[in-house]
């Protein structure tokens, strides 16, 4: 096994994601700037600034041209990649969690917690990633209620004719993205899902609970194809792209984890607590990121 020890945040990690090729990663913290590395050395390429609040997820765009941000500042941010440079954002009255772009990349979703009365929502924007309007952002042309509980994850499927989405209390749903009704809702786990991340071929999906679980989710039916048991809290889960593999990571409760605030590249097995995981497209190595205690976040 031969690891690369990246460090690049002050405070607890939230997500680590790969570009398309596999050949660059971002990191998303508690700080406010997200960290750009290059995936074969693990050397930093630059941050982005500008967020005022932690970063919960990112999304590249296909051609690796630009990244997208959810932040608890109660905006989502469109960067120009290379440079670092804001083009865009959109702001929220409620902080920001989850985004995903569309096939085509002409949509995007992304996720807004319960604040001050407001429920938790689904919202779908239309863009046009090369060109952009006023600075100061876009309102959303349709908005999803969900039931109570935060939204931890939302994918487009189907063809972008359905949007998928994991939930507190162990809960996977389906939605249409036209009507915003919800088409199926399984109660997957019986804690809250942490992570969900898709399979290459899109057809099913991987979570990880507190309920010391990670399951592989048929996406049609939302039926459990698989349950891998552990002893302890599962907090992210991946797909290998590349093998017939998943990687879990976790360990302990993020409020009894101390001290960690970096990322680690490996190539072989991993037994090690983390908060998120990411398996690349292209090299043959994982990555996993730890979290330091929340009463700190």
């Amino acid at each position: 096994m031969r690891p690369y020890l990246l460090k690049g945040h002050e405070r607890p990690l939230t997500q680590v994601k790969y570009n398309a090729e596999g050949d660059l990663l971002v990191s998303c913290a508690k700080n406010l700037q997200p960290c750009l590395w290059y995936a074969d050395d693990g050397r930093r390429v630059g941050t982005y600034e500008g967020h005022n609040g932690a970063v919960w997820s990112c999304e590249f765009t296909l051609d690796s041209s630009r990244l997208i941000t959810s932040s608890a500042d109660q905006t989502v941010r469109i960067w120009d990649l290379p440079t670092g440079r804001e083009l865009h954002q959109i702001r929220m009255n409620e902080p920001c969690r989850a985004c995903h772009l569309s096939v085509g990349e002409q949509l995007l979703v992304f996720t807004t917690d319960s604040f001050m009365g407001s429920p938790p929502q689904l919202h779908l924007v239309d863009l046009d990633l090369q060109e952009f309007g006023e600075r100061q952002g876009s309102a959303p042309k349709s908005s999803i209620t969900a039931p109570k509980g935060r939204i931890t994850r939302v994918f487009f499927t189907d063809c972008n004719r359905q949007l998928i989405s994991s939930h507190d209390g162990g809960w996977v749903r389906r939605w249409d993205t036209e009507t915003g009704e919800l088409v199926a809702e399984v109660q997957v786990h019986e804690d809250a899902i942490q992570d969900m991340q898709v399979s290459p071929d899109g057809s099913y999906v991987i979570t990880a609970s507190l309920d010391k679980t990670a399951k592989l989710v048929d996406i049609a039916s939302l039926q459990t194809l698989k349950t891998y048991k552990t002893g302890r809290f599962v907090q992210s889960a991946a797909i290998s792209p590349l093998y017939d593999h998943v990687l879990l990571g976790g360990g302990q409760d993020a409020s009894q984890v101390t001290g960690l605030r970096r990322l680690v590249l490996f190539w072989g097995a991993v037994h090690v607590s983390c908060c998120s995981a990411g398996s690349s497209p292209l090299y043959r190595h994982v990555l996993l990121g730890g979290a330091q205690d929340a009463s700190h976040g």
